[in-house]
C-alpha cells in the first residue's frame, strides 16, 4: 500500500496541469474584437427581406383643351407687351409651360383609350430569425405601405414611359425648342402630374419574401426568395413599428437571443446589423456583397419617447435605407432593439448620429401577443461553440462542430467557409487545440501503472535475494576456522598470507609436509602425491593440488602456505553474483543504493 501511495504522489507531481476543454465556456468571448465576434455569431440569423406589390396600372389618354390653351397664349402676348416677359420664342414657351404645369387639369383633358401596363414596386429591408422554425422579426414599414406612398411608387415605376411620350408630343411643334432641356423638363412635369392623378391600380397583390441560400451554404447568387407570411403588423414609425413574419417548412434555423431593456444605457456601445441600400441598390457591387450584412457601431445617446408614448433609443451608430428592421445588439451579443428610422437631409442623405431604435421590450410584448417564444436551436449553440474554438485557434475542436452545424442546417450561409478555413489551418500546423481531459487522465494512469509495476518488480527481486544461500563475507572472524598449525612456526619459516574463508567448515586440522614432502596428518591431512584428501575421506580432489613450485622442490615449509589454497568453487556463486549485479543496476536506475549485505 505504501508503494502504491508513493507512486500516486509521484504521478501527481509528474503530470502537467490539465488544460480546460475546448468548449468549457462556449459563451465566453475569445480574445478578439467585440465587433468581430458579434458579426460572426449574428450574421447567419440576419436576412435580407423584401416586399413586393404587383398591379395593372391604367392611365387615360389625354388631349390639350384648345379653348384653355388659346386663352393662355393670349395671356402670354399681353405679358410680352407689358414687359413682364421677353419677346423671344424661348421665353414665351417657357412661360406658357409654367402656367400649364401649375394648373394641369385646366389645360389637359382625359380621353380614351385607357393605356395599361403591368408594374411591380417594392423595397428591401432587414429581418432576423427569432425561432428555429421560421418566425422572423422586422419593421412594420418593411412589410406594408400607405396608399399615398404606394401610388407614388407605382407612378414613378410604371408611368415614366407614358410621361416621356406625352411630353414629346406636346413640344413636337416648337421647332428648336423641343431640344431645350428646361422646356423638356417642364413638359414632362405636366404629364407626371396628370398621369399620376388619373392613374388607376387593378389586380393589386402583395408578397413578402426572405432571401435564403440554397443547400451547400454560401451567400451568393444561389440565394433565392423564399415566401413569407405576415403574422402580425403594428403601426409604422413613430408608432410601434413591428412586424412578425413566418416562413413555413423551416427547422434548425440560426437565431439571435433577446436581451432586456436594462442591458444597455446611455454611453454604452450599440451594434446595428443590416443591409444598407447604398450597397443593395448599387449596380457595381456583386450579388455576394449585397447579400452579406454590414455591422456598424456607435454610442447609446439618449432614451426618447414619442408624443404617443412609444419609447425609442437614439444612437450614433450609422444606419441607412435598408437597415430598417435590423437587430441592434449589446456587447454581449443579445438583441436590445430594432433599427427603425433615421433622419435624412433634404437631398435624401442619411444623417448619422440620429438613428432611432425600437427597444427590445416592445418586441417581446408583440411576440407575446402572438404567443411566439424566442428559442435557440442546436444549430446556433454548436455554431457559437465552434466559432469560439476557431477564434482560439482550436481548429481540430472546431471542425467537427462546424460539420455538425452543416448537417443540421445545410443552407447555412457561412459554415462551409469555416470548415475549409479550419482544414487549411490544421494542414498548415496552426492548430492549438488542447488535449482532451480524458487523454491526460489516461496518460496519468499509464504513468501510475508503470511506477507501480516497477515498485512491485523491485520488491519481488529483493525477496528473491533474501531467499538465496548466505554469501560468506570475506571479513575476519565471520564463520572463521581455527588458524592452521604452521602459524605456530617461527616467523622466519612461516610468511602467512591473509586468511581466506572457506565455503564449508573444516573436517579436521590442516597439517604441514614433512621434510620429504610426503605423509599427512589425520583424516583431514594431505595425501601422498601432494593431493588433499576429501573432507569425508573420499577420493582426492584436484582442486587442492599443491603449488607448482612445491613439486619442483625448494623450501617445503615455506611452499605450503595458507593463502595458496583456494576452497572448492560453488556453482551457485556465479548465479548469485549475476543476480546481485542485476539488482544493483536496477536500483541505480531507480535512484537507490544497493544494500551492504
Amino acid at each position: 500500500m505504501r508503494v502504491a501511495a508513493g507512486a500516486a504522489v509521484v504521478a501527481a507531481v509528474m503530470l502537467p496541469a490539465l488544460p480546460a476543454a475546448a468548449d468549457d465556456s462556449p459563451d465566453e468571448r475569445p480574445d478578439v474584437p467585440v465587433g468581430t465576434w458579434l458579426a460572426a455569431r449574428t450574421q447567419p440569423a440576419v436576412q435580407l427581406t423584401s416586399f413586393t406589390y404587383t398591379a395593372t396600372v391604367s392611365v387615360p389618354s389625354n388631349t390639350i383643351n384648345e379653348a384653355a390653351y388659346n386663352q393662355i397664349v393670349q395671356e402670354a402676348v399681353a405679358a410680352v407687351q407689358s414687359g413682364k416677359i421677353s419677346s423671344d420664342e424661348r421665353s414665351i414657351g417657357k412661360w406658357v409651360f409654367q402656367q400649364i404645369a401649375a394648373n394641369v387639369d385646366t389645360y389637359v383633358s382625359a380621353t380614351t383609350p385607357m393605356r395599361t401596363v403591368e408594374a411591380e414596386v417594392g423595397g428591401m429591408c432587414t429581418g432576423w430569425w427569432v425561432t428555429p422554425d421560421g418566425y422572423m422579426v422586422t419593421g412594420a414599414h418593411c412589410v406594408q405601405i400607405g396608399d399615398t406612398e404606394l401610388s407614388q411608387l407605382f407612378a414613378q415605376q410604371a408611368l415614366a414611359k407614358f410621361n416621356k411620350k406625352d411630353a414629346k408630343e406636346i413640344i413636337s411643334g416648337l421647332g428648336d425648342l423641343k431640344n431645350d432641356e428646361e422646356i423638356v423638363k417642364l413638359a414632362q412635369q405636366i404629364y407626371v402630374t396628370f398621369n399620376s392623378t388619373h392613374m388607376q391600380l387593378g389586380n393589386l397583390k402583395q408578397s413578402l419574401s426572405v432571401m435564403q441560400s440554397l443547400p451547400g451554404g454560401g451567400v451568393d447568387k444561389t440565394a433565392k426568395a423564399v415566401p413569407a407570411e405576415l403574422v402580425s403588423v403594428g403601426e409604422s414609425y413613430p408608432g410601434k413599428d413591428f412586424a412578425l413574419l413566418k416562413v413555413n417548412g423551416q427547422q434548425n434555423l440560426p437565431t439571435v437571443p433577446l436581451g432586456d431593456d436594462a442591458d444597455v444605457r446611455t454611453g454604452d456601445t450599440l451594434y446595428i446589423s443590416g443591409f444598407p441600400g447604398l450597397v443593395t441598390n448599387t449596380p457595381f457591387f456583386s450579388l455576394e456583397s449585397k447579400l452579406e450584412p454590414a455591422l456598424t457601431e456607435g454610442p447609446y445617446n439618449a432614451k426618447r419617447t414619442t408624443q404617443t408614448g412609444v419609447p425609442y433609443i437614439q444612437t450614433q451608430a450609422p444606419s441607412y435605407h435598408g437597415n430598417s428592421g435590423g437587430p441592434v445588439f449589446s456587447k454581449d451579443g443579445k438583441v436590445v432593439g430594432m433599427l427603425i428610422a433615421g433622419t435624412v437631409s433634404e437631398g435624401g442623405e442619411a444623417s448619422e448620429s440620429e438613428s432611432f431604435v425600437l427597444p427590445v421590450g416592445i418586441i417581446k410584448e408583440k411576440l407575446g401577443e402572438k404567443n411566439v417564444k424566442p428559442a435557440q436551436a442546436v444549430t446556433t449553440t454548436r455554431y457559437n461553440e465552434a466559432l469560439n474554438d476557431f477564434f482560439r485557434r482550436y481548429y481540430s475542436a472546431a471542425l467537427p462542430k462546424f460539420r455538425e452545424v452543416q448537417a443540421l442546417f445545410p443552407n447555412h450561409p457561412y459554415v462551409a467557409k469555416y470548415i475549409s478555413d479550419s482544414q487549411q489551418a490544421i494542414s498548415a500546423g496552426k492548430d492549438e487545440t488542447p488535449k482532451p481531459i480524458l487523454m491526460w487522465v489516461l496518460i496519468g494512469g499509464g504513468v501510475l501503472l508503470l511506477l507501480v509495476l516497477v515498485a512491485v518488480l523491485v520488491k519481488v527481486l529483493r525477496g528473491r535475494r533474501r531467499s538465496q544461500p548466505a554469501v560468506i563475507s570475506p571479513q575476519p572472524g565471520y564463520g572463521a576456522v581455527p588458524p592452521p598449525p604452521w602459524q605456530q612456526l617461527p616467523a622466519a619459516q612461516a610468511q602467512l598470507s591473509p586468511p581466506v574463508q572457506p565455503m564449508y567448515p573444516a573436517q579436521g586440522q590442516y597439517g604441514h609436509n614433512g621434510s620429504d614432502g610426503h605423509g599427512g596428518y589425520g583424516p583431514g591431512g594431505y595425501a601422498a602425491g601432494g593431493h588433499a584428501a576429501s573432507p569425508h575421506g573420499s577420493a582426492p580432489d584436484d582442486r587442492f593440488q599443491q603449488p607448482p613450485h612445491q613439486q619442483a622442490g625448494g623450501d617445503q615449509t615455506r611452499s605450503v602456505r595458507y593463502g595458496q589454497f583456494a576452497p572448492p568453487s560453488d556453482p551457485r556463486s556465479g548465479q548469485v553474483a549475476d543476480l546481485e549485479r542485476q539488482i544493483a543496476d536496477l536500483q541505480r536506475r531507480l535512484g537507490d543504493q544497493p544494500p551492504n549485505s
